[in-house]
């Protein structure tokens, strides 16, 4: 088994801090999350996670005007400059200080940078090949503290730049004679946005306290004259002297700072602004903290975001409110209005929300949130097309993971989920939390249809259902008991006793029924459902067990202990088989306020969550560490280790501490330094833990709550300090032959193509192992010798066609015929890939997912026109004579005779009836 597992996408999170951008179309919001950054395709209904990360958190994210290039700054002044075409970094920068915004001039040759109390224009990158994509152009001085935001002119001939110290600053883009820089004021807030004018030089400023002062200029953007050449004044002089000009009043005399100039300079003057008008936001209620705004120069349409949550939408120069509405509870961090000016995007970084509203509509057009607090625990669904999590907050998430998005969230528990699950039909998922209750919900009718509790009020730490789905388990946190309850009747059936400490972890076996329970009191105790719940063996451990988990055939057992290993036990003989000492694996780093070493530390770290690979050949464990390991079975080696994050923003991620913050007083990071930044909140003195503990600042430990393998094999999904990281398996870039030798080479296969020799052809494209070589060779074969052909193919390649067939219907639009593959394979092979169904397992789980997904969108279209046409026969009979309709058939029969092929492809697999094969 390969492990060329890369990171694809993050689900989970959706906006951190910083702000958003629109891509130059309009159809998509890239958002800021953490150290990466989401591009979310607005008109696919679709997210991508670009395969980068910075140091630190994301501050801001500035885009060229083509869409090609994004430079994204960090909190710690790091700049990366990303190809958004082929998602790569193609240089890396530092800007040796804090960056507050980045901005790109409309013509794309200069980008501007606030750092400090000075902006910073540079040469933008271009299409050519340069040492140092980032060259300085001028620096700007002139605000007194931090510069906050900019926008430049459509010509690219100016920028202006906002500053907390309540002034606005105009500054020229090149060396004009009548500009060098303009300073306004009027504000008595912090500046938080200003635009200029579509084709103008007139520009408005909005300041914290909520009030807009609209500036005009009495030059236009052709006024501006560039400086004289350096020789000017010689020249001047010369013609003096030679009596080209002459002073008629006798007395001329011009002069800029304190040197010579032309004439026409006292006739024309420097730029000047006058303010024509103030308005105020508070006239309609108490808004005064004004935190974002956006502004379209096409439609004249201005956006702002408030700390309430409420967001105005303005017309102006006349400044008519078009509307108010109050999108959430917390505050608005960053607004952005797409080129259209149809929709805006709103992100609130108290909850991780990200909204995009269409304002003529007054609909939204996307509204995810990821959870408040961290995540505990995730499932795949046994078709790996959703992913279900819970999370500290009390909410269960449900996720696409074709899409990206969560598109269902129960909000029915009041504290945190411990736990997760589907059953088998991956229609119901079942939480257990430390409210109390266990709780089922149907993903059909997006509701809690039932809660089990315990007789006694108790806290449960796990949960567990049988493959069958009637019986539903949790293990209590407080009391060491496990409870057992009936789907059907909701009932208690019974309470299982024996544990002498808390239940960290429950499992049933696949195939039987049989429920393995994991406990601090150092046992693992093995529960048979059928004989009256009577414990059928005890295994004893060297340390408190953490975690447990059977292997998807149910012949091998795996438990995660206090000590860092993990061992393998054999459930039927109670024989231990193995151990792995995985201490040395997790590297753990040292926190802020560690008084010891992490290589001390991490004598009390473990891995606390473990799963099998779809094979049963590998097994993945996580822990209270930055990686994720994946270690073989049977040879107990480590096969590769995962780096989750690499952002510094996190604590315990480096395994030594900065000594530049030791100083004579102590650990600088006892000291909260951003807690003075905002809302003028005073910094507390080192040490302080009491107080307001709402304002304080802290930095989440970095760690792995829970790691699961999909179902198809294809990927692997662990909850982190990050959000919900997804790892799939790269085919883009993984030259992975099969069987090779010199005489199978692309033009062999083409020429076998030729002669219609289609076996000889499809087996040296597989062999060759490359996509568009397996797709050419299978589209060449005639739809009538599809079924001579695949019954000619050998038993070893029948797996191989499968598992391309099963990729191919993601992407292909030819789905008929690669049904009648399928079909055709599983109904000639399907006997003797029975012997092989638990290695076949994955693959054929691949091929539902694909198949399923085609059904359910088939289904409902077909299903809806179905309908249709059905109504405008029954009106267009009204008038004639009335005879009755044939009744429609159900939702289940349409979706069974849509796709009679699919189900008779699947049967060879090992499966038991069709409504299985369906769900």
């Amino acid at each position: 088994m390969k492990f060329a597992y890369r990171f694809s996408n993050l689900l989970g999170t959706v906006y951190r801090r910083g702000n958003l951008n629109f891509t130059c179309d309009g159809n998509s919001v890239i958002s800021p999350v953490g150290n990466r950054v989401t591009i979310f395709d607005l008109k696919n209904n679709k997210s991508d996670t670009l395969p980068l990360a910075t140091r630190y958190n994301v501050k801001c994210v500035g885009l060229s005007p083509d869409g090609r290039l994004a430079i994204i700054v960090d909190e710690g002044g790091n700049a990366l400059l990303v190809s958004l075409v082929c998602r790569s970094v193609l240089h890396h920068f530092h800007f040796k200080g804090s960056v507050h915004s980045v901005s790109f001039s409309p013509d794309g040759r200069k980008f501007v940078v606030t750092k400090g109390n000075i902006a910073q224009m540079y040469h933008a990158p271009g299409k050519k090949r340069e040492f140092n994509a980032f060259v300085l152009d001028k620096t700007c001085f002139g605000p007194y503290d931090e510069t906050t935001c900019i926008d430049w002119t459509d010509d690219s001939r100016c920028f202006v730049v906002g500053s907390k110290d309540m002034s606005t600053w105009v500054f020229g883009a090149e060396r004009w004679d009548n500009l060098i820089y303009y300073a306004l004021g009027g504000h008595k807030d912090a500046i938080v946005a200003c635009f200029f004018e579509s084709s103008s030089l007139d520009l408005y400023s909005l300041s914290q306290d909520g009030v807009l002062c609209v500036w005009q200029c009495d030059t236009l953007p052709e006024g501006l004259r560039l400086k004289p050449p350096a020789g000017w004044k010689a020249d001047l002089l010369q013609q003096e002297e030679e009596g080209e000009e002459e002073d008629q009043d006798g007395d001329r005399e011009t002069t800029i700072r304190g040197k010579a100039a032309p004439a026409e300079e006292e006739k024309t003057g420097k730029v000047k602004y006058s303010r024509l008008a103030k308005y105020f936001f508070n006239k309609e209620g108490d808004f005064n903290n004004l935190t974002a705004a956006a502004f379209h120069k096409k439609s004249h349409l201005l956006v702002t975001g408030f700390a309430s949550g409420i967001f105005h939408l303005h017309e102006l120069p006349e400044f008519n409110l078009i509307h108010s509405l109050s999108i959430s509870d917390q505050s608005i961090a960053s607004v952005a209005i797409n080129s259209s000016g149809d929709w805006i995007a709103f992100g609130c970084s108290g909850l991780g929300q990200l909204l995009v509203w269409e304002w003529q509509s007054e609909s939204y057009v996307l509204k995810q949130q990821g959870h408040f607090n961290s995540m505990v625990a995730l499932a795949y669904s046994p078709d790996g097309q959703y992913i279900v999590t819970g999370g500290d907050d009390g909410k269960v998430k449900v996720w696409n993971t074709l899409s990206g998005f969560c598109f269902v969230t129960f909000t029915e528990h009041s504290s945190g989920v411990t736990g997760v699950t589907f059953t088998a039909t991956g229609y119901v998922v079942v939480t257990s939390s430390m409210d109390g209750t266990v709780r089922a919900f149907d993903l059909h009718r997006y509701r809690n249809f039932r809660t089990f509790t315990s007789p006694r009020p108790t806290q449960f730490s796990c949960v567990a259902v049988d493959a069958s789905g009637e019986i539903v388990s949790a293990g209590a946190q407080d009391s060491f008991e496990i409870f057992v309850w009936s789907m059907q009747t909701g009932r208690l059936l019974d309470v299982l006793s024996g544990h002498e400490g808390p239940i960290s972890g429950l499992c049933f076996n696949p195939l039987k029924s049989i429920l393995a329970s994991a406990s601090w009191d150092k046992t693992v105790r093995l529960w048979d459902m059928f004989d009256s719940w009577r414990t059928k063996e005890t295994l004893a451990l060297t340390s408190d067990a953490l975690a447990v988990t059977f292997r998807p055939d149910g012949a091998e057992l795996a438990v995660a202990t206090l000590n860092s290993q993990i061992t393998f036990w054999d459930p039927e003989n109670a024989v231990q088989r193995g151990s792995i000492e995985g201490r040395h694996d997790l590297k753990t780093g040292r926190k802020e306020l560690d008084k010891i070493t992490a290589k001390h530390s991490a004598k009390g770290k473990a891995f606390s969550t473990l799963c099998y690979s779809a094979d049963g050949q590998s097994i993945l464990a996580g822990g209270m560490s930055k990686f994720v390991c994946i270690y073989h079975v049977r040879e107990q080696i480590l096969m590769k280790r995962f780096e989750i994050s690499c952002n510094l923003s996190l604590d315990a991620m480096e395994e030594f501490l900065n000594r530049r913050k030791m100083t004579e007083f102590g650990n600088l990071a006892l000291i909260d330094q951003d807690a003075g930044q905002e809302d003028g909140v005073a910094i507390p003195l080192p040490g302080v833990k009491k107080g307001d503990m709402s304002s304080r600042h802290f930095k989440p430990e970095i760690r792995v709550t829970s790691v699961r393998f999909s179902p198809t094999g294809r990927c692997w999904a662990a909850t982190t300090t990050e959000g919900l990281l997804i790892y799939s398996l790269d085919t883009r870039v993984l030259f992975d032959p099969f069987e090779l030798d010199t005489s199978v080479t692309p033009r062999q296969v083409r020429e076998a193509l030729r002669r219609q020799d289609f076996t000889r052809a499809i087996l040296m494209a597989l062999r060759l192992n490359e996509s568009k070589l397996m797709q050419e060779a299978l589209e060449a074969v005639p739809r009538d010798e599809i079924e001579v052909v695949s019954s000619s193919l050998p038993e070893l390649y029948v797996e191989k066609v499968l598992e391309f067939l099963a990729s191919s219907f993601e992407v292909s639009r030819h789905v008929e015929f690669y049904l009648l593959w399928t079909q055709k394979l599983l109904m000639l092979h399907g006997q003797k890939l029975k012997s092989r169904a638990g290695t076949l397992l994955p693959v054929i789980q691949f091929l539902q997912k694909s198949i399923q997904r085609h059904l359910d969108d088939l289904s409902k279209l077909c299903g809806w026109n179905r309908y249709n046409m059905q109504y405008a026969l029954a009106v267009s009979q009204q008038r004639g004579t009335k005879r009755p309709l044939e009744p429609l058939g159900s939702e289940e029969e349409e979706a069974e005779a849509s796709e009679e092929d699919s189900l008779h492809l699947l049967r060879g697999a090992g499966r038991d009836s069709e409504e299985e094969l369906l769900a």
